[in-house]
């Protein structure tokens, strides 16, 4: 016979507004979106599954997590009872986001109520063999996760260097007087710009960023209800998933010869794209560097840095566009991008390297969880 949720779980609600999130803040805030947001104060600290409660396409978000943290309240907190495995709770879960979305209630805004997830039912097995179907799960997921933490540093390290070289402006001097030492620090010389408003190296300029910006490549447009699971092609837009689908129309292809830049004029979104793909539709912008002195991976790293949060809710690629931005020599540019080119390129492959294991563990999670496959056919 079955079990259900109900009688697996604990389940509470968070008590915060969705407002309440606090950028850079210490603890991660979980809502209904599919992506946690920060806070600075936590009102749990225990060994959870967070679902979403409401959202509008009825895509009710699992997260896993473990320690202290916040929550909106539409957004349910599971923990497991005695004799059930959290992490198997949380697959079981998983694997009922169709079913969830099918059952949600509501015209506009798609709604989970609580007896609706609790009389979720799965398969009733001993609390070892959760252990077992969880733990081989568990074993993708984390090295998705390493991939990601790898990626995060990789980040991290493009990012450092930038704001060494081109912010605090100590680049390697390669002059016969610098003598490859860090080039404000060591007494380079350094020039007023009144329309930055600081100085800048001797030899740099200013200028804004259509400056440096080229025509963007004319391929079709792949629309949010065209995006497929799987497919030939990637679609970049301009939400928070890096990559948010995927189309076999390979007309729509568009081919960087170095990296484009992604930014999404609603979202204020942030990628840097280097492998073919096609470009979503509503508010998807498309930059590609056109200048060696900006080159495209540098251009990604500029636009990161630009704050456009105080326009809120609008169109803001108008204003990135008319942004300012410190040019450099062409020689400090290019050898920023074949330094940090090779960090990318890593990134670029751990995130296809998730792709085939999200394929993976989606395609054993419903044979584990249902009893086709055992433990050891999976291993």
């Amino acid at each position: 016979m079955d079990k259900t949720i109900g009688l697996a779980c604990n389940i509470s609600t968070g008590k915060l507004d969705a407002n309440q999130a606090v950028s850079g803040g210490e603890y991660p805030f979980f809502t209904c979106a599919e992506f946690p947001d920060q806070i600075d104060h936590f009102a749990y600290d225990d060994d959870v599954v967070l679902v979403a409660g409401n959202n509008a396409r009825g895509n009710f978000h699992v997260s896993r997590y473990k320690g202290k943290f916040n929550a909106y309240q539409r957004t349910y907190i599971l923990t497991a009872k005695e004799g059930f495995n959290i992490d198997y709770v949380y697959y079981a879960l998983k694997l009922e986001l169709k079913r969830l979305r099918e059952k949600s209630q509501g015209s506009q805004t798609k709604f989970l109520t609580m007896p609706i997830l609790t009389g979720i039912h799965f398969r009733d097995i001993t609390g070892d063999e959760q252990t077992e179907i969880a733990n081989v799960l568990s074993v993708i997921d984390q090295k998705i996760e390493l991939n990601n933490r790898i990626n995060a540093e990789l980040e991290a390290m493009a990012k450092t260097l930038y704001d060494y070289w081109f912010v605090q402006f100590d680049f390697p001097d390669d002059s016969p007087q610098g003598q490859g030492k860090p080039y404000k620090t060591s007494g380079g010389k350094m020039v007023y710009n009144p329309t930055l408003k600081r100085e800048i190296p001797e030899g740099w300029s200013d200028g804004i960023i259509s400056d440096v910006i080229g025509k963007v490549p004319q391929a079709m447009k792949v629309l949010a209800k065209e995006f497929q699971d799987n497919g030939k092609v990637p679609v970049i837009d301009q939400s928070q998933s890096y990559i948010c689908g995927f189309t076999d129309d390979e007309t729509a292809t568009i081919q960087p010869e170095s990296a484009h830049v992604i930014f999404g004029d609603h979202t204020r979104a942030v990628k840097l794209v280097n492998f073919d793909y096609a470009r979503g539709a509503d508010g998807t912008q498309v930059l590609v560097a056109k200048s060696d002195k900006v080159p495209s991976y540098l251009l990604y790293q500029i636009v990161s840095d630009i704050d456009l949060s105080s326009y809120g809710y609008a169109r803001h690629y108008k204003f990135l566009k008319e942004s300012k931005c410190v040019i450099p020599r062409a020689e400090v540019s290019q050898r920023y991008q074949n330094t940090v080119k090779h960090w990318h390129e890593k990134i670029r492959d751990n995130i296809f390297q998730n792709y085939e294991l999200e394929r993976l563990r989606d395609w054993l999670l419903p044979m584990l969880m249902n009893g086709q496959v055992t433990v050891g056919e999976a291993s």
